[in-house]
C-alpha cells in the first residue's frame, strides 16, 4: 500500500505525531539512531548536570524526561531534547542568587523552574507564538552564545586544572585561575585535554563517532587501572542511582515570585533554540514550530516533576539522529531506555569518572557554540551589528548571567526598533521607455519625472516609529519639487499600518489637500494594510477612486492637465 494513502499516514495524530507514517522497516534505523544518540548523550548529560551544580545522574533524568515528553507531544521526528549547556549556565547563575548551589532548596527551585518554563512553552505553542523565537537577531544570538561559551570555559577551568574553583566576578575568577596555574595537576590537565582532543578528532572523522563516550570511557579506565585518584585526579566517587518518580517540588510563594523573571528569560532562549532546530532539521515534513514548543514544554514539565531542571532542544544531537537515519522519536526513546538502565543498574560504572573528563566534554561543547565565521562576516559587512555582538557578549560575561541575557533580548528589540525608524522615504522615477517606476538611487540615471507629480515610498511598515518622519519627508519633497499637484504613495512595502501612523498620515493628507495637492496610493498589496486603510478611515479620506494597482495607472489617471 502507498504510504501516503495508508490509514496511519492519514490519521490526525493529536499526540505521537513523530510516529505518523511509521513502518516496521523503520525499526532498525531508529534503534541504530538511539544507540548512537545514547553514546553521545550520556557523557554530555552528566557534564551538563555538573555544569548546573547537580549530581551527574540528574542529567539522566533530564534526557529521559526530554525524550518521553517530546515523543508524546512534539512533532519533529528527529529532535533530541534534554539537558542543554546553553540554558544551564543561565538558570544556574540565577538560582544561585536565591539558594546555595547543590542544596535541596536549589534542587527544588530548579524543578519548579522547569515546570514554569514548560508551562510558558506549552502556552506559547497553543497560542501559536512561534514568532517570539525571532526576538533575537543573529548578531545578538552570536554574542549571546559566545558569552555562554565563556562562562562554560571559565566554570570548567578549575576541574581541568585540578584546582579549587574561585569565587567572585568574571574578572576575579580569571585573575584567581591565572594565579593558580603554577599549582595545576598535570595528570588532570592531560585527561581533560585528551578527552577534548578525542572529541575533536572524532568529529572530523564523522559526527556519528561517539568521541565523548570513547574519551570518557578511556579516561575512566585509566583512573581505575592506575589509581590516579591517589595522584590528585578527582573523580565522581559513589554515584546514587536515579529512578524517575513524579513529585511536585516544594517551594514557597516568595520563591515563585523570584523565579518567574528567570523562567521567562530561559523560556525565550529555549524557544529560539527549539525553533532553530525545528527549521534546520525538518526531518522530511513541514516544520511545526508551535507544536514543537508544546513538545519541549511538556518535556520540561516532566523534567520538573521528576526532580530535574529545564530542558532544551539540542541541534548537535538532533543532527546525529538525522545522520544515522532515525525515522521517528523511537530513537530518542531507545536512548532514554539505555540511560534509564545505566542510571538504575550501572551507577557503579561511574565511580571513577574524572571531573576533568567531564570538563573536556564541556570544553568541546563551548568551542562548538562560538560562531567564529559569523563574527568575521558581521565585522566585514556591518560594524554597527558587530558592536551588538560585542555588547551582548560583554553583558553575558561581566554581569550576572540572567541580567546579561535580558540585556541581550533588549538589545535585539532595540536593534529592530532602530532598523524600523531608519526606514527611508525615497522618491521614484519612471524608467525611460517603460511604465515601471523605480527608486531614484542613481544620480547618473535619474529616470523620468512628470511635472507636478511626486511619487514617493516608505520602504517599511508604517507605524508610530516612523510615521512622523514619513509625513515630514513628503513635505520636504513637495517643497523641493514645487509646484506639485499630485502625490502618489507607492505602498508596496507598507505591509501594516497602526493607529498612530494612520492619524499622522491623515493629518498629512489634509495638509496636502489644503495646499491643493491630490493624493493617490498605488500597490497597497498587503491585505492587513488594506484592512487598516478601510478601518482607520484612510480610504474614505483619500477616496476609493484614488487607490490604484500601479503607479503608472495612478499617474495617467490623475496627473495635472498641464502635464498631459
Amino acid at each position: 500500500m502507498n504510504e501516503t494513502h495508508s490509514p496511519v499516514a492519514a490519521r490526525p495524530w493529536p499526540v505521537l505525531r513523530s510516529f505518523a507514517g511509521w513502518r516496521f522497516a523503520d525499526l532498525g534505523p531508529d534503534v541504530i539512531a538511539g544507540l548512537t544518540l545514547a553514546a553521545i548523550a550520556i557523557p554530555e548529560q552528566m557534564a551538563t548536570a555538573r555544569l548546573g551544580g547537580f549530581a551527574p545522574q540528574i542529567g539522566f533524568l533530564a534526557i529521559i524526561a526530554g525524550a518521553v515528553g517530546f515523543a508524546i507531544f512534539g512533532s519533529n521526528r528527529a529532535m533530541s531534547v534534554g539537558a542543554d549547556s546553553t540554558i544551564t549556565p543561565i538558570f544556574a547563575g540565577g538560582l544561585a542568587l536565591i539558594a546555595a548551589s547543590g542544596s535541596p532548596h536549589y534542587a527544588a527551585l530548579a524543578a519548579m523552574l522547569a515546570l514554569m518554563v514548560g508551562a510558558m512553552l506549552i502556552v506559547g505553542g497553543l497560542l501559536r507564538l512561534g514568532w517570539i523565537a525571532d526576538l533575537l537577531s543573529i548578531p545578538v544570538t552570536t554574542g549571546f552564545l559566545a558569552g555562554i561559551a565563556g562562562h562554560i570555559i571559565l566554570s570548567q577551568a578549575p576541574a581541568l586544572l585540578g584546582v579549587a574553583g574561585p569565587e567572585g566576578s568574571f574578572i576575579d575568577k580569571i585573575t584567581a585561575l591565572a594565579g593558580a596555574l603554577g599549582s595545576a595537576n598535570i595528570l588532570t590537565l592531560a585527561i581533560g585535554l585528551g578527552v577534548l582532543a578525542i572529541m575533536l578528532i572524532g568529529e572530523r572523522i564523522s559526527p556519528r563517532v561517539p568521541g565523548a563516550l570513547i574519551g570518557l570511557g578511556g579516561a575512566t579506565a585509566l583512573v581505575a587501572a592506575l589509581g590516579l585518584e591517589n595522584h590528585g585526579v578527582a573523580a565522581l566517587g559513589a554515584v546514587a542511582g536515579a529512578i524517575p518518580t513524579l513529585k511536585m517540588p516544594e517551594v514557597s510563594l516568595d520563591d515563585l515570585t523570584k523565579v518567574v523573571p528567570l523562567a521567562f528569560i530561559v523560556a525565550v532562549v529555549v524557544m529560539v533554540q527549539t525553533a532553530a532546530t525545528t527549521r534546520s532539521f525538518p526531518a522530511g515534513r513541514e516544520p511545526d514550530v508551535n507544536r514543537d514548543f508544546v513538545g519541549v514544554g511538556a518535556a520540561s514539565v516532566l523534567a520538573g516533576l521528576t526532580g530535574a531542571f529545564p530542558v532544551n532542544a539540542s541541534p548537535p544531537r538532533t543532527a546525529v539522529v538525522v545522520e544515522t537515519g532515525g525515522a521517528s522519536q523511537l530513537g530518542a526513546l531507545v536512548c532514554a531506555a539505555l540511560v534509564l538502565a545505566l542510571s538504575a543498574f550501572g551507577a557503579d560504572l561511574l565511580t571513577h569518572v574524572p571531573y576533568a573528563a567531564l570538563a573536556g566534554v564541556l570544553l568541546f561543547v563551548a568551542q562548538r557554540i562560538i560562531r567564529v565565521s559569523t563574527f568575521v562576516d558581521v565585522w566585514r559587512q556591518s560594524l554597527a551589528e558587530f558592536a551588538l555582538i560585542v555588547a551582548t557578549m560583554a553583558a553575558i560575561l561581566f554581569l550576572p548571567i540572567q541580567q546579561g541575557v535580558g540585556i541581550g533580548i533588549i538589545l535585539s528589540l532595540l536593534h529592530g526598533v532602530w532598523t524600523t525608524t531608519r526606514a527611508k522615504t525615497v522618491e521614484f522615477a519612471r524608467i525611460p521607455g517603460s511604465t515601471i517606476w523605480w527608486p531614484k538611487t542613481n544620480a547618473a540615471q535619474p529616470g523620468e519625472t512628470i511635472p507636478g507629480v511626486l511619487v514617493v515610498a516608505l520602504q517599511a511598515p508604517l507605524s508610530f516609529l516612523n510615521a512622523y518622519d514619513f509625513q515630514h519627508a513628503i513635505q520636504r519633497f513637495v517643497a523641493a519639487r514645487a509646484p506639485v499637484r499630485l502625490v502618489v504613495i507607492e505602498a508596496d512595502s507598507i505591509v501594516e499600518i497602526d493607529y498612530t501612523a494612520a492619524q499622522v498620515l491623515s493629518a498629512g493628507i489634509r495638509q496636502l489637500h489644503e495646499q491643493g495637492i491630490a493624493i493617490a496610493v498605488a500597490r497597497l498589496e498587503s491585505v492587513r494594510a488594506q484592512e487598516a486603510f478601510a478601518r482607520l478611515g484612510l480610504e474614505k479620506l483619500i477616496g476609493a477612486d484614488h487607490l490604484f494597482h500601479s503607479v503608472e495607472e495612478a499617474v495617467q489617471a490623475l496627473k495635472p492637465q498641464s502635464a498631459a
